[in-house]
């Protein structure tokens, strides 16, 4: 299924990129001006090596393949790669100020794919941009091996982006501004930050992170240098006071990245108070990564066929709890990430009232993939059955055998039935350590979207505060385990 990617990001992209072919335009006029229709018989020709500048360079790589593909570059004779040296040289582009139409969506899924962490993103694109200009339908192939690739990097950097914005913490510096830390897994910095001005335009801030900075001021947002690495707050805090005043001075205002899509969030405003600190050092596991990759084509049920994308666990290595849900929701299955939906800030919001830092914990579904109905242009949600959990059953295994948590937090009766194999009824085993047989503790509780069905104003406060105290009693029990 194709991700339904903003509009706004293909439009600023479109712009600059897309216009109409002048007919009677050949190919390769360019590059072999003298030939004719000769040059069709494809003399070899040089190896064009066209380096960007930064690995956010969008706006070099637009020009750059625009320019390629209406000279005729075919993509096996393009090699991509950032500037690593000033004196470095670049091919020299061919000229001309054409341009050529493309699918929005196709232009939506590179301006996300460019912000990969992947060295061969910028290959991959200019290959699905030279075949869409050829004619080739590739949005139509659903199985073909370039889109499914450059949709998988959309998907994760869609999702990164909106894990930055509600992970990332500050810490108040001088002058009223608040400084944050955040180490991302693909290059969002410059994509959020402009989000992040735009939502909170008041607070003065500044973002550090390994590959850049971001810092918004009176209404002007400029972009530095990075910090490859820092220990703790206090050694982030000395490290600003240091070198915050060459820094500020070597900024620069701009970028050609898009701005980042205004999903269904709640945002988390830089001078929100934080549970816990600013700098926490996060490992994933390594071999959980690499089922998160796998599990993106899980074909164990039928659920993948209407779902936008698997919406696997996301947690550290480290974790000692695990917190387990029934399935994606309609949010999380266009963001990839558990429980960032309605029952998701539910749930946040009563896990800081508990004391408990969502960072520091695993958080994932007992179904993988979002089971619903479509009805109009709404996607009601449908309980799973036992067949679906029990296919799903193989991917939680994998997590709980991968991590061993101390304490197993179910919630809902999806979840405790999918790890202690019966029916559950949660008023009677809610609220208690259950000791398994591998050695876990189990301890049941409400789903948050119970907390959104409850009709009465008061009976939901009185839930809530019930989850706050279910809540309360987990973090004291993992003191114990």
């Amino acid at each position: 299924m194709l991700p339904e990617f903003s509009g706004a990001v293909a439009g600023m992209a479109e712009r600059n990129l897309l216009t109409k072919v002048p007919s009677g335009v050949p190919r390769r006029a360019v590059l072999c001006p003298r030939l004719g229709k000769r040059c069709r018989l494809r003399f070899a020709l040089p190896m064009q090596r066209i380096l960007l500048e930064s690995e956010t360079d969008w706006q070099d790589w637009r020009n750059a393949t625009r320019a390629l593909v209406l000279a005729g570059v075919p993509p096996e004779e393009v090699q991509w790669a950032v500037r690593a040296h000033p004196d470095e040289r670049s091919s020299q582009l061919p000229e001309g100020s054409a341009g050529f139409n493309l699918p929005r969506a196709l232009v939506a899924i590179a301006a996300l794919a460019f912000q990969a962490r992947d060295p061969e993103r910028f290959a991959l694109l200019y290959r699905l941009v030279w075949r869409a200009n050829a004619g080739e339908k590739v949005l139509e192939k659903t199985s073909d091996p370039d889109l499914r690739r450059a949709q998988s990097l959309a998907y994760a950097v869609r999702a990164e982006a909106h894990k930055m914005r509600t992970n990332v913490r500050f810490l108040p510096v001088e002058e009223d501004r608040y400084l944050g830390w955040y180490v991302p897994a693909h290059y969002v910095l410059e994509a959020n930050a402009q989000l992040m001005a735009q939502r909170f335009p008041d607070v003065t801030f500044s973002i550090l992170t390994p590959d850049g900075s971001a810092h918004w001021q009176a209404g002007t947002l400029r972009f530095g240098a990075g910090l490859a690495h820092v220990a703790d707050d206090a050694a982030l805090e000395k490290w600003w006071e240091a070198n915050r005043v060459k820094l500020m001075r070597e900024t620069h205002s701009g970028t050609s990245i898009p701005q980042a899509e205004p999903l269904d969030e709640s945002p988390r405003a830089p001078d929100r108070p934080p549970i816990g600190p600013v700098v926490l050092p996060q490992r994933a596991d390594a071999q959980l990564l690499d089922a998160t990759h796998e599990a993106a084509d899980c074909r164990r049920c039928h659920l993948f066929e209407l779902a936008t994308q698997t919406v696997f666990g996301e947690g550290p290595a480290d974790a000692a709890a695990m917190f387990i849900g029934e399935q994606p929701g309609d949010q999380e299955d266009v963001i990839g990430r558990p429980f960032v939906g309605p029952a998701g800030q539910i749930m946040d919001r009563a896990m800081e009232e508990a004391g408990i830092d969502r960072r520091t914990v695993y958080i994932t579904n007992a179904v993988k993939h979002f089971k619903f109905t479509p009805r109009g242009k709404r996607r009601i949600h449908q309980t799973p059955e036992s067949p679906e959990i029990q296919a799903c059953r193989f991917w939680l295994d994998v997590e709980r055998v991968q991590l061993r948590p101390s304490l197993l937090v179910l919630m809902g009766g999806t979840a405790a039935r999918a790890v202690m194999g019966r029916q559950v009824t949660i008023t009677r085993e809610r609220g208690r350590p259950i000791k398994m047989a591998d050695g876990q503790t189990a301890f049941v509780t409400v789903h948050p979207s119970f907390l959104l069905r409850v009709p009465d104003e008061d009976a939901k406060a009185r839930e809530y505060r019930a989850f706050v105290r279910d809540l309360e009693a987990v973090r004291k029990l993992l003191a114990t385990l």
